[in-house]
């Protein structure tokens, strides 16, 4: 049995892959972005003494990995659900 999602059975559906497409690249550009500005503030802080701060930047950091990890691995876990779906 082959079942593959009808991607043509809804108008407009190509213009929404188009955006999700783009929403993708903003997330994990905003990530990277972000991801060097928690890591700065981590380092900056971290030498300076001021663990308050420097706690904010490792965990703005982890947030960040966490968020580009999710936003990358969003596209491959959908074909891998979409390949078990054909197997059924």
């Amino acid at each position: 049995m082959n079942v593959f999602p009808d991607f043509e059975g809804l108008p407009g559906i190509t213009e929404l892959r188009e955006v999700v497409g783009a929403l993708l690249a903003f997330v994990l550009i905003v990530a990277v972005l972000m991801l060097i500005v928690s890591a700065l503030i981590w380092g900056i802080a971290s030498s300076h003494g001021n663990q308050a701060s420097a706690a904010k930047g490792r965990t703005g950091v982890l947030v960040c990995l966490g968020a580009a990890i999710l936003a990358g691995g969003a596209m491959t876990w959908m074909n891998w659900l979409i390949d078990l779906g054909e197997q059924l």
